[in-house]
């Protein structure tokens, strides 16, 4: 479909309008794609085993009615000319409605679905992604600059950091320290050579492998939150858990991206009367608007016991290792984590701190909440 829709000639700053072009092709062929290739027994919501939620959506016309809306909106905005986080999620409804609807069978061991759907299913489809933005330059939706993880996806650092955790048995809870024996060290993800050995075989270093081949400069520039993140030593088990922690925080509890996501039968919008009032989170808090955001929008939903004073373990941002002094001056010596990387100039020698509530803020360089 790409050959299809080639891009227009020309440079051109943002987005290429011969996305609109595939996407239209998407959304002519959706149909005939989700009929081809799921079983009548999916489509027809299985009849002999319905999950909860599937008589009112066989009342609505079946399950093809949100399994096209998921799909869809699971390759970037034909409006907007982006791919986020967002449309990310998109892709893991749809796969979540597939898995509701007994979509999948399970291998003759435990797990063995869930390793074939992360690694044949989501590591493709970010193939495809990717191809997409460099094809017609998609522009990052809802990027939050320094304090963004990464500018386009998300879930491969969650999968990625998951393959290179230490193995646990069937009666343990996920690990939060340790490493799978052999696995590259996390501060190996500044050194181009091992990101290149290492991102045919793990998610984690194929994101890395595709911010590298889009961006140049240090990696601590353009990436600062994955470049402290490197500096954890205690393994892969606890870049895990963070991942899953940032997750919630900055994609399942940001109204920006969930105003996107359409609830249905299968994933519907129920009220969780124990559910904790939202509180401002950092970022939103260090935008220049902050002071005037006082609608409950503009309050975005951070994990528990991650307002101030909580108490909580919750995952609060803080400045760059670099920039720890007081009032923004570094202290002598090398940062204090992740090490320099081994190339480009070093980190800067002080960062200004910003005020919060002005554009100054948007210049301070943020630190991965879990590194510590």
């Amino acid at each position: 479909m790409v050959e299809e829709a080639p891009p227009d000639p020309g440079p051109r700053r943002f987005g290429n309008a011969s996305f609109r072009k595939w996407h239209a092709l998407l959304g002519e062929r959706v149909d005939g794609l989700l009929k081809e290739y799921l079983s009548p027994q999916v489509m027809e919501f299985g009849q002999a085993q319905r999950t909860e939620g599937a008589d009112q959506a066989a009342s609505a016309g079946g399950p093809i009615v949100e399994l096209r809306a998921y799909f869809l909106g699971a390759f970037g905005s034909s409006q907007r000319l982006d791919y986020g986080t967002g449309h990310e999620l998109s892709f893991l409804a749809f796969l979540g409605c597939l898995w509701k609807l007994r979509a999948f069978e399970d291998g003759p061991e435990e797990g063995d679905i869930e390793r074939s759907i992360v690694l044949g299913v989501i590591e493709p489809y970010l193939k495809v992604i990717r191809r997409l933005i460099l094809t017609y330059t998609l522009e990052p939706a809802g990027s939050h600059g320094v304090w963004g993880l990464d500018d386009h996806s998300f879930i491969p650092y969650i999968f990625g950091s998951a393959q290179l955790t230490r193995p646990i048995s069937e009666d343990e809870p996920m690990p939060t320290e340790g490493s799978v024996a052999g696995a590259p060290r996390p501060s190996d993800v500044v050194k181009s050579t091992v990101v290149d050995l290492n991102r045919g075989r793990n998610m984690y270093f194929s994101a890395i492998g595709f911010i590298n081949d889009v961006k140049k400069g240090p990696f601590w520039e353009h990436s600062p939150i994955l470049f402290d993140i490197s500096g954890i030593k205690d393994g892969w088990g606890k870049i895990n858990k963070g991942m899953i922690k940032m997750y919630n925080a900055e994609v399942l509890s940001k109204f920006p991206v969930v105003q996107h996501f359409p609830f249905g039968s299968l994933f519907s919008w129920d009220a969780d009367p124990e559910a904790a009032p939202p509180v401002q989170s950092v970022h939103m808090a260090n935008q220049p608007m902050a002071a005037a955001a006082t609608s409950s929008w503009g309050h975005a939903t951070a994990m528990p016991g991650n307002n101030p004073g909580s108490g909580g373990g919750g995952i609060p941002y803080s400045r760059a290792p670099w920039a720890a002094g007081a009032g923004g001056n570094a202290p002598a010596g090398p940062p204090a984590r992740g090490g320099k990387p081994d190339t480009g100039p070093p980190p800067p020698s002080s960062f200004p701190a910003g005020q919060s509530g002005t554009t100054s803020a948007q210049f301070s360089v943020t630190k991965a909440p879990w590194a510590k």
